[in-house]
């Protein structure tokens, strides 16, 4: 199935469903890209945000900030505000942020082709405004774009790709399917609401994996192993190479 003879280097974000060699890994193996390039971090959002403890509040700091704390994949509940702060900076921006730096570095090559695939953990009440957030064509001192919103992130980052590497081709994939309904609710409303608006408005590829992958809500255990599920989220191996089986055919065919 090797389709791009070595030559092309493959660029990745997303959160814990994406991090270390999960669905990625077996795109990158099956359309034989020449690299592997993945930035993913669990836990991950999409937005910078502000995150409230007893000791205060820290909101997402910039990559290169001098003060930078760095990127935590953390969950449990805690009150250490050092924390807290790498917890808030773990989110798509600051991901691709850190992804400009290494590739100017010359620690990453490149991108032919990126895929983002976050979204899992965002919020529902963070979606923002898709509408505002695509209005303007510059990133720069463009207030329309909210990066503590989903919409305005999304439009970022993509955006922030294609303007550095205006050959690549760009694909978001959806969240795949959890065992929690409510869960889902929420999935399929981040998708209708902003995720094919922005990447319509931004013509790039969405692949769906929640529709369509083949990883599916009725055979899934909440907090349990199902069919393709270790935990009602989080895909066991053979999960992962059925959405990286589903993703790698949607990028093969839409790499012209």
């Amino acid at each position: 199935m090797t389709v791009t003879s070595g030559e092309m280097n493959f660029g990745v974000d997303g959160d814990s469903i994406t991090a270390g060699e999960q669905w990625s890994w077996h795109v990158y193996k099956r359309l034989g890209f020449a690299t592997h390039y993945n930035v993913a971090v669990g836990s991950a959002v999409w937005y910078k945000r502000t995150i409230t403890c007893s000791a205060g509040n820290v909101t997402t700091q910039d990559y290169n900030d001098p003060a930078f704390a760095g990127i935590s994949d953390g969950w449990l509940e805690t009150d250490d505000k050092e924390e807290l702060q790498r917890r808030a900076n773990n989110c798509a921006v600051v991901h691709i942020q850190r992804f400009m730096n290494d590739v100017k570095n010359g620690i990453a090559p490149k991108p032919d082709v990126f895929a983002f695939a976050m979204g899992t953990n965002d919020e529902a009440d963070k979606l923002g405004d898709p509408e505002k957030a695509l209005e303007g064509k510059s990133l720069e001192n463009n207030p329309n774009i909210d990066l503590f919103t989903e919409a305005g992130a999304m439009r970022w980052c993509i955006q922030t790709i294609a303007e550095n590497f205006p050959d690549a081709r760009i694909f978001v994939l959806t969240p795949i399917q959890a065992a929690d309904p409510n869960h889902n609710a929420k999935i399929e409303k981040q998708i209708s609401e902003v995720f094919l608006k922005v990447t319509g408005a931004m013509s790039v590829r969405l692949v769906d994996c929640f529709h369509s992958s083949g990883i599916c809500e009725k055979f899934e255990v909440e907090g349990g192993e199902g069919r393709y599920l270790r935990d009602g989220l989080h895909p066991k191996p053979n999960g992962q190479e059925l959405e990286g089986r589903f993703a790698a055919a949607e990028i093969r065919n839409h790499l012209y």
